[in-house]
């Protein structure tokens, strides 16, 4: 079959389930031609944090949720899948009805998170569960890697403002769009993504390019001509020539024409050395008695170039970033995968758990829950994975046992307070309660993080938290291990 228009399809592929790898789908037609439509619970977790940190953002759960109450096949989608040869007529017929049924727990959206634990479970039966893979996959681990960068940049900037300004460098647009939500739960005030600020209800920002001040004869014509049109938001673009001899002249000459007229304005250096400039700029905005005057800088800043100059006492006051924001910049993906963790035998789901010669991707086993625990301040101080029928006691000690290393452990004696991370988000395939709005996941994120020791977030070398297994969940999954290298020969004594 011939292609379809692009720019008509597009619109209507958000809600497609073809958005998924082909062998889910040939999987999903092996599951439904041998009749295994068993339940099953599949864990979506990370294996390490991105950008050499201890700590991540869980981004992406509401995005998630509304594709998976619209999913579906088409008849293209069909017709499609029909084309390729692949596919027997009756599972085509069962897709032409698919729908996601099953149930959804989460974390929630802006919550602090680590390697590890689970981020979502998926309880469904396991041709659903394993077609929804790759949307889950894609919309969380890349969520989750752009808020957890913003989350960066706006703690190396620590009272500076961060504004997103990625889109001409982000992934094609959808990348785009879910950056700009991203990064805005992430800590970023504003985006420059006019279709972001609309869909998602983040607040827009914009100055203007070197092309406005070079399409003028005169650098101050520029200037005042903009400042004319928009006296309650002036921001000066000022290295398009000769930034301190005479953007920032031309841009001081316009400022106190604002000021006088009782509107504040702002300068923006794109280029060049950003401590020097920005030093003498301020200097000489104040001896012009511009003291209000805000200074924004932008040019592939990151995280760790932002910390440098807020340690040096850089006098800036909003920071504009892009491509390494809204790109991931050093790390282009979370490690994030998607489990089986238990599957139904004789009518009872049963944990099940994934070996490897890497202790690292050797999963855990069973249906779970993650339980934090705090301090008297509230402070956390660390992480238990234990299956979700586990009752957690209110007093003694509790054993938190490393999840790859047999030998380390460490005792934590109680009253602790503590609470259960996973909760319902999807029953039947429909969303549970109201969606939050993305401020107010914005505020949870910056809520958790501030809950969190300094140590934890530093840029360079952080303290590492502890994310650890109860002593049953270490227990099964030992007792599993040693049974199938048993089972397989694997297994002698000295």
């Amino acid at each position: 079959m011939g292609a379809p228009d692009y720019a008509r399809a597009y619109p209507r592929a958000r809600a497609s389930a073809l958005f998924t790898d082909l062998y889910e789908l040939t999987m999903a037609q092996g599951y439904f031609l041998h009749e295994m439509d068993q339940q099953a619970v599949f864990d979506m977790f990370f294996r390490r944090p991105p950008f050499k940190g201890s700590l991540s953002v869980f981004a992406g759960l509401g995005d998630l949720v509304d594709q998976l109450e619209d999913l579906h096949f088409n008849d293209e989608d069909i017709a499609y899948l029909e084309s390729l040869g692949t596919f027997k007529p009756e599972f085509l017929e069962y897709l032409r009805e698919f729908s996601f049924t099953g149930d959804l727990y989460a974390m929630d959206e802006g919550s602090v998170v680590f390697p590890q634990e689970p981020l979502l479970r998926v309880h469904t039966n396991i041709i659903e569960a394993q077609i929804i893979e790759g949307m889950v996959l894609n919309t969380i681990n890349f969520q989750t890697l752009i808020a957890t960068k913003a989350a960066r940049v706006k703690s190396a900037a620590h009272e500076g403002r961060i504004v997103e300004f990625g889109l001409r460098r982000a992934q094609g647009r959808d990348g785009a769009l879910a950056a700009s939500r991203a990064a805005f739960i992430g800590g970023a005030v504003a985006t420059s993504n006019t279709l972001a600020g609309r869909l998602f209800g983040i607040p827009v920002s914009g100055t203007m390019a070197h092309s406005w001040v070079m399409a003028f004869d005169d650098e101050l014509e520029a200037f005042e001509k903009y400042a004319a049109l928009y006296p309650e938001r002036t921001i000066l673009l000022i290295d398009t020539y000769d930034t301190l001899n005479s953007g920032l002249p031309n841009a001081i000459k316009v400022g106190k024409q604002l000021q006088a007229a009782g509107h504040s304005f702002g300068i923006r250096i794109d280029s060049g050395d950003i401590e020097y400039l920005s030093r003498k700029a301020r200097e000489e905005l104040d001896r012009a008695g511009l003291h209000d005057a805000k200074i924004a800088v932008s040019n592939e800043l990151t995280e760790e170039i932002i910390d440098q100059l807020v340690s040096r006492n850089v006098p800036v006051d909003l920071w504009g970033v892009g491509t390494n924001l809204v790109t991931g910049g050093t790390d282009s993906s979370l490690t994030g995968v998607y489990k089986l963790a238990a599957k139904q035998y004789d009518g009872e789901l049963r944990a099940t758990m994934k070996l490897s010669e890497h202790p690292g991707k050797t999963t855990n086993p069973g249906v779970k829950q993650v339980h934090r625990f705090y301090d008297g301040g509230g402070q956390p101080l660390a992480d238990l994975i234990a299956f979700e029928h586990e009752e957690i006691p209110d007093s003694g000690q509790l054993v938190f046992y490393h999840p790859q290393i047999d030998s380390c452990w460490f005792t934590m004696k109680l009253p602790k307070s503590h609470r259960p991370l996973l909760s319902c988000k999807m029953k039947a395939g429909r969303r549970v309660g109201s969606a939050p709005s993305l401020p107010e996941i914005q505020a949870h994120a910056q809520e958790e993080l501030d809950r969190f020791d300094d140590t934890y977030k530093r840029i360079i070398n952080p303290h590492l938290y502890k994310v650890s297994l109860s002593r049953c969940l270490k227990d099964t999954k030992t007792e599993m291990v040693t049974g199938f290298l048993e089972r397989s020969g694997q297994h002698h004594t000295e």
